[in-house]
């Protein structure tokens, strides 16, 4: 499928963020969007109930499973895997509605997620970025510390780490989160950076024509 031509002089990026849990990714994104309130987080679908307090169409689509299933046979999803008992995934319509506006998308996903969108149509307009962890001890100290799961889980969370990390070669930055406000103003380096890229601004082709018009016109 063909992205529509934007209605923006810039297309917006689909933006990865993703690391083991406990290296900040959260915090990051959080930071991101109070930075530039343009942002638009992406909102996952899932099969799984409302929790307390979770509104429908804002933290989730909440969707059967049988309607999960014929999104993803639509090729209505960017990305999908089934976590624990449950189905979860990226709706692309409100995606491509968002770059074409001109609007960066932001993502909170791990790597297989964000192999599934660099190798879906919208993927010529990611940028994904892996977030690693000062250390292990580090990790281990910061899910601990923010004391939100049982030992249990903080034990699957650790040893799912090291799956996570060893793809860290497949994004197209890595940044060490050893200091947040310094990877903070690290990834609104990146983002800057690849907003001025040529594939971001497709009209830059048009001034291009309408300047060599005018040279010939001065000929």
């Amino acid at each position: 499928m063909t992205v529509m031509q934007p209605d923006s002089d810039r297309r917006g990026l689909l933006i990865i963020l993703s690391s083991p849990s406990g290296a900040g990714k959260s915090t990051l994104a959080k930071g991101l969007m109070t930075w530039d309130p343009s942002l638009q987080f992406s909102v996952s679908a899932t099969t799984r109930p409302p929790r307390a307090g979770e509104v429908d169409e804002k933290d989730y689509f909440f969707i059967s499973e049988q309607e999960f299933r014929s999104w993803v046979s639509g090729g209505e999803m960017l990305e999908h895997a089934h976590v624990f008992g449950n189905f979860y995934g990226s709706p692309k319509t409100p995606v491509e509605k968002a770059i074409n506006a001109g609007r960066d998308v932001l993502f909170d996903i791990d790597w297989q997620g964000a192999q599934q969108i660099r190798n879906s149509a919208l993927g010529a307009y990611t940028l994904s970025i892996f977030i690693l962890p000062p250390s292990i001890a580090e990790l281990h100290r910061r899910l601990v510390g923010r004391a939100q799961d049982a030992p249990e889980t903080i034990s699957k969370r650790m040893q799912k780490s090291w799956d996570e990390i060893s793809h860290w070669d497949g994004y197209d930055y890595v940044l060490i989160n050893d200091d947040l406000a310094e990877t903070q103003e690290k990834l609104r380096t990146i983002i800057k950076a690849e907003r001025m890229k040529f594939a971001q601004q497709p009209r830059l082709s048009d001034h291009v024509r309408s300047l060599q018009s005018e040279f010939e016109d001065m000929s």
